[in-house]
C-alpha cells in the first residue's frame, strides 16, 4: 500500500526527530559519555520510532475502512494489517 507523505506527516516528524537523537546517541557513545544517560537517550530514540510505527499502521488502518466505505477492495486486509501491526511488538 503506497501512503501519502501528507497523511503521514507526523510519523515523519517523528522520524526525524528519532534521526537527529540516534546521531546524538552516537556521539554520546563515541565521546564516552556516561551509561545512564546514553540509554535515557536510547529509549527515547525507540520510543519515537514506535511511535511513528503505530502512526503509520493507524493511517493504514482509516485508509483500509476509506476504501471499503467507497466500495472499494482494500490496499490490505485485515490479516495483512495485524500482522503488521504485531510486527511492532
Amino acid at each position: 500500500m503506497e501512503m501519502s507523505p501528507v497523511l503521514l506527516r507526523d510519523a515523519l516528524t517523528r522520524l526525524k526527530r528519532a534521526q537527529g537523537q540516534l546521531g546524538a546517541v552516537i556521539s554520546m557513545i563515541e565521546n564516552g559519555d556516561d551509561c545512564k544517560r546514553v540509554l535515557t537517550q536510547l529509549a527515547a530514540v525507540s520510543s519515537a520510532v514506535d511511535r511513528a510505527g503505530f502512526k503509520i499502521i493507524a493511517t493504514g488502518m482509516r485508509e483500509c475502512q476509506a476504501a471499503r466505505e467507497r466500495g472499494e477492495e482494500p490496499p490490505m486486509t485485515d490479516e495483512e494489517l495485524e500482522k503488521l501491526f504485531l510486527s511492532l511488538s
